[in-house]
């Protein structure tokens, strides 16, 4: 599932292709009833208007102006941004087509379930209505500390819950952990304050590492855990081996030597 890396990316694509063009028509896809896209009131709502910012909160996308209306966008497990110009036709399993004046167009291709564009009034009054906590790339260490070090969960598990940090989920939370030498099947209170700054400092240059390579993950240096992230791989840091564990639900991969 993209997290906030590749969701920052396709942000900016957003930002670069498709601000300050006047809408023309939204228009439903093809095979959209397993997934949640605005109906035809919403829609109409954006025609006429212009995206003239973006912003992103964790793994949601946002599209819009200062007096509103905007577009959110959650990827699911594999969405995508696609803007491209007529005539060439949208991508295959484009769920919601919008029209720009001119030939530019945007397409929300998503072949799987999970992902949903919803048209709102206010990114600030959504993210506090779903209850997602700070992003992770704005929380600072203090407050990342405060909020880590009173759970009982595993500190995998505990990365990757949306309400207490919004953002980080199944890779970047090992590759996080990998760098740090952290077993993520850690518990997190039983880290301690320094071990726990550690991982946000960490956190926050993967991340940032991530999208200035435009969340290509061949551009990203060898010895990371996301080159060689498959059980039985060898370690590219110590010599260890790639092994794996359900933690929270979810398969973690890590180094059997120096996570300890």
């Amino acid at each position: 599932m993209p997290e906030l890396p590749e969701n920052e990316t396709q942000r900016l694509t957003l930002e670069r292709e498709c601000l300050n063009r006047t809408i023309e028509a939204v228009e439903l896809g093809e095979n959209v009833s397993y997934i949640e896209l605005p109906g035809d009131n919403e829609r109409a709502r954006l025609v006429g208007r212009q995206f003239t910012e973006t912003r992103r909160h964790g793994k949601n996308i946002f599209a819009g102006s200062k007096t509103g209306p905007w577009m959110t966008v959650h990827l699911g497990m594999t969405g995508s941004l696609v803007p491209f110009d007529a005539p060439d036709d949208p991508p295959d399993h484009t769920k919601l087509l919008i029209r720009f004046e001119g030939d530019r167009r945007l397409a929300f291709r998503c072949p799987r379930k999970l992902g949903h564009v919803r048209v709102i009034d206010d990114p600030d009054d959504y993210i506090a209505q779903q209850g997602f906590g700070p992003d992770a790339l704005d929380i600072g260490k203090d407050a990342f500390v405060q909020a880590f070090g009173k759970t009982r969960s595993a500190i995998k598990a505990a990365l990757m819950k949306q309400e207490r940090m919004a953002g980080i989920g199944n890779l970047w939370s090992d590759e996080t952990l990998f760098q740090c030498g952290i077993n993520p099947q850690a518990r997190a209170s039983d880290l301690g304050d320094a071990k726990l700054a550690e991982i946000h400092g960490t956190m926050r240059d993967v991340l940032k590492a991530v999208v200035r390579a435009g969340a290509q993950y061949g551009e990203l240096p060898e010895d990371w855990l996301i080159r060689h992230r498959k059980k039985g791989a060898e370690c590219r840091r110590c010599g260890g081996e790639i092994t794996s564990a359900k933690v929270g639900g979810r398969t973690a991969y890590f180094c059997d030597k120096h996570q300890k």
